[in-house]
């Protein structure tokens, strides 16, 4: 019986430094049976050539470039319309997968009969070495417990087309893979994890995660935008928030 295709969408803007082994962690991937489906936005570095050589040697691979600089959420948009997968999976250019994640993501689908699964994952710092910390997230994750946190980390989702369709993602630049997930927690409920970390995510000098009044802002504007809340309501939204991500996400968060 032929493996189900998981089409894996990676938006790149400058990514020169890490593309090649983001995509390195996919072709060293135990389950083979992927495609890559790469989106420039308009990057000005020697990405889009570091991709073509790549190309020549993996067909699996496909490559697509935006026409102007639109974001990641357009980036992934333009990726999903391409992907020909009964599985969705991200992964963004500077981030890594460990070898089993698809084989073990895929078992535990199917194993367990549903349509979306996530994992843990590490961290590592820009050089690649590893940071020492794990982040973990609660099992049988609600829609109430994503709503203040993000516990899903992009890079480690992965939905069944066949149950949502292709979902379409948020324009804005900031935060789109947060309102995304809520969208997909809105028709399931409850995720469940892959109890173990299957991912890398690169802590970044000027990444929003490095940048705590960037993470404040662009969260307010999930309540304000996404959900549609007035000014007082996604205030105490953000209330809800802090409190979760200082107080409760802290105890997700291990030392390996």
């Amino acid at each position: 019986m032929e493996l189900p295709l998981v089409s894996i969408i990676i938006p790149i803007y400058n990514s020169e430094k890490f593309i090649a082994e983001a995509v390195e962690s996919v072709q060293k991937q135990t389950y083979h049976n992927w495609e890559i489906i790469l989106v420039d936005d308009c990057s000005t570095d020697n990405s889009s050539s570091i991709i073509l050589e790549m190309m020549q040697k993996d067909e699996r691979i496909q490559f697509h470039r935006l026409n102007t600089n639109s974001g990641t959420g357009i980036a992934r948009n333009l990726g999903v319309s391409k992907a020909s997968g009964r599985y969705i999976s991200f992964l963004d250019a500077d981030d890594l997968w460990k070898p089993k994640k698809l084989e073990k993501q895929l078992n535990f689908l199917k194993e367990n009969n549903l349509p979306f699964t996530f994992s843990y994952y590490d961290w590592i710092d820009e050089e690649g070495e590893l940071l020492n910390k794990r982040v973990e997230a609660p099992q049988n994750l609600s829609y109430r417990q994503l709503f203040f946190c993000n516990y899903i980390g992009n890079l480690t989702g992965i939905y069944d087309v066949s149950y949502f369709g292709k979902m379409e993602i948020s324009p804005i630049r900031k935060r789109q893979d947060w309102m995304h997930w809520l969208s997909v927690l809105k028709k399931i409920k409850k995720a469940q994890a892959v109890p173990e970390s299957l991912a890398f995510y690169r802590i970044r000098t000027n990444s929003i995660s490095a940048s705590k009044l960037d993470l404040l802002k662009h969260n307010f504007a999930v309540y304000r935008n996404f959900h549609g809340y007035n000014f007082g309501v996604s205030l105490l939204c953000m209330t809800g928030f802090l409190f979760t991500q200082l107080i409760i996400k802290p105890l997700y968060c291990k030392s390996i």
